[in-house]
């Protein structure tokens, strides 16, 4: 069983010292013990491997980090843009997401989307897909967290579109099938799941202006927490991330 992932500011070899939340789940949630081995990363890239050094109360160990590694830049670099779903299932896309190993996830205010995020709700919602994104990545035993943006509006996520080496629209017409594009070997794929309503007519002009391709995932229509996992790993596939 690999090493369990706990997120410090600072990555360093010698004594690291793990307390407050990520200190109470290793030593009351994993229980961990002295001599065993452990994972200590930024988010960013960096990580300590080490072993448990001390054990103090309920939530604070010592750890001894014998080696740092820096994980390089992905290449090329996942964006998903997901539209917001109801309920919790923006954190169960957002979890998936993390999971599979995408880079980044942009939350967006389609005009179909039933959820809204406005004032404090809205910051709310942005803080449980951040906290969801941190702690599938530590689950997941990632170094490099993805990043999840605040809310994007259309215009927004079609000036990101333009900038992208690669732009896709996922689209149930999409003339061509993801699984056969081609698709570049550094740079930046952008990748927009639409609302359970789809993708408006509106918005897809928008986006195709901007330089994105309408692209069909396959033969079946998947519910838009799951089809931006789905589409990652047939990316992460063909790039070679997962080779």
């Amino acid at each position: 069983m690999t090493a369990p992932v706990f997120l410090v500011e600072d990555v360093r070899t010698g004594t690291v010292t793990l307390d407050g939340p990520e200190g109470r789940h290793a030593v009351s949630v994993r229980r961990l013990r002295v001599g065993e081995e452990v994972v200590l990363t930024d988010g960013r890239g960096t990580g300590g491997y080490g072993t448990v050094a001390a054990v103090e109360g309920k939530d604070r160990l010592d750890v001894t980090v014998t080696a740092v590694r820096e994980e390089p830049e992905p290449a090329p670099r996942i964006t998903v843009v997901q539209a917001l779903p109801k309920g919790d299932r923006g954190e169960l896309a957002v979890e998936t997401m993390t999971e599979t190993g995408v880079d980044a996830i942009v939350p967006w205010a389609a005009a179909r989307c039933i959820t809204q995020w406005k004032g404090e709700r809205g910051a709310k919602s942005l803080a449980k897909w951040r906290s969801t994104a941190r702690e599938a990545g530590k689950q997941s035993r990632r170094l490099r967290f993805p990043e999840v943006a605040g809310a994007a509006t259309t215009q927004q996520v079609a000036r990101l579109l333009g900038e992208a080496d690669l732009a896709v629209v996922l689209h149930e017409e999409g003339a061509e099938p993801l699984a056969t594009a081609q698709l570049p070997s550094a740079g930046d794929i952008v990748l927009v799941v639409g609302p359970e309503g789809g993708v408006s007519p509106e918005e897809l002009a928008t986006f195709t202006e901007a330089g994105a391709r309408p692209l069909r995932l396959g033969p079946s229509v998947l519910r838009t927490s799951t089809a931006g996992t789905a589409a990652s790993a047939l990316l992460l596939g063909r790039t070679g991330r997962w080779s």
